[in-house]
């Protein structure tokens, strides 16, 4: 094969034909700058900026003025921690996280704590569940913030955001959460949910890398926060810069067709999954699966092998495109900090594979990676000392 089987759709997606095809007019012909508001050119990129930002909201089941255009979820991630914590603090300082949030979060929560807040890591179950009795006894009068996940993107987990929304909001503690693994793959629904803030990026749900959306509740109970960088008033003033257009037509298009396509794609994912994981486990015998059989990210399968070195299986399987663990941190040899924080050995997390599926997994590639893996495994076992 010229290139090898993509199986790693949780670091990143290829932009979509459907996608791309409705971003290329903005690079040239259309390629007006939405704050010029004097000429046709401006409204035209003001157009497409107010379709996209409809579609955005509409996919979580926001309004569409509550939606800010970022770079990304990391870039999302700060601007909401950071700056909900500024404009919080007369109420308090105590914020609430997990212990296997992504990398964009806990090193936020770690800026954060070395700013004078007090940060609590809540732990986790063996498949990475939070007990949300355990966050509700975590909350106290100076508490302004919770921060989880929707979907984790090492192992798939899903958490209960409807009972944590209820929590929060209970206690009137802002609720944020990192969609970046589920929105387009799983239901989302901020108000259902009582979510105060959320974020994603195009690059996980087949648009451009560059692009993404911070909702920030503005009906009911809105939310305030502080601008992490000035500039000419862009996005009500939280995130000044001329806006990428291109890259917001895409995440737009890239919303609309994942909506479109959620419940089918979901269930074949979920399909393709269970055809990998079984036909790995009926090869081979010493397999374990690191997070929860069900329910489930759908595309998401991670696995450990007894008596093996992920990095040297990946080695062995140089026809596969996968991970040992989150792109943000696939150049660490230290084990993974979620599969620590569900109880895995240091053995067992070094011994552990990412298979990530995705819009373009086929049945053939998948038996192709069932094969591959088979043979890899059985391979470095048998060269075991």
């Amino acid at each position: 094969m010229d290139r090898p089987i993509y199986m790693d759709y949780q670091a990143t997606t290829p932009v979509d034909p459907r996608v791309l095809e409705a971003m290329l007019p903005y690079f040239s012909e259309k390629f007006g700058n939405a704050s010029s508001g004097s000429h046709a050119f401006g409204w035209e990129a003001q157009a497409a900026v107010k379709r996209a930002r409809e579609v955005c909201a509409a996919v979580i089941g926001a309004e569409p003025m509550e939606m800010v255009f970022t770079s990304g979820s990391t870039e999302g991630i700060g601007l909401a921690l950071k700056g909900a914590a500024e404009t919080c603090v007369p109420r308090g300082r105590h914020i609430v996280t997990c212990a296997t949030e992504h990398p964009a979060v806990i090193d936020t929560a770690r800026y954060l704590a070395a700013r004078g807040f007090q940060v609590t890591w809540l732990p986790v179950d063996g498949e990475g569940r939070i007990d949300v009795a355990e966050l509700a006894a975590a909350l106290t009068d100076r508490t302004i913030l919770v921060a989880l996940m929707a979907a984790n993107n090492e192992i798939g987990t899903l958490h209960p955001l409807a009972e944590i929304g209820r929590v929060c909001r209970e206690r009137g503690v802002l609720f944020f959460c990192d969609a970046t693994q589920g929105v387009g793959k799983v239901p989302i629904d901020v108000r259902r949910d009582e979510i105060d803030m959320l974020s994603f990026s195009a690059h996980k749900l087949y648009g451009p890398k560059g692009a993404g959306a911070l909702y920030v509740r503005g009906k009911d109970a809105p939310v305030r926060l502080a601008a992490q960088c000035q500039g000419g008033g862009q996005e009500r003033g939280m995130r000044p810069g001329t806006l990428n257009v291109p890259g917001i037509v895409g995440l737009g298009r890239a919303c609309e067709v994942a909506a479109e396509e959620l419940a089918t794609e979901a269930a074949r994912l979920t399909r393709l999954r269970r055809r990998l994981h079984d036909g790995i486990t009926r090869a081979l015998t010493g397999v374990g699966l690191n997070g929860p059989a069900e329910p489930r990210l759908p595309g998401n399968l991670n696995l450990w092998f007894e008596g093996v070195d992920a990095a040297a299986l990946m080695m062995e399987m140089k026809e596969v495109a996968l991970s040992a663990g989150s792109a943000c941190s696939s150049t660490e040899r230290e084990p993974s900090h979620v599969l620590k924080a569900i109880g895995a050995t240091d053995r067992q997390a070094h011994a552990s594979l990412r298979f990530g599926l995705g819009r373009m997994t086929t049945e053939w590639e998948v038996d192709r990676v069932v094969e591959l893996t088979v043979r890899g495994v059985r391979r470095l076992r048998e060269s075991a000392p």
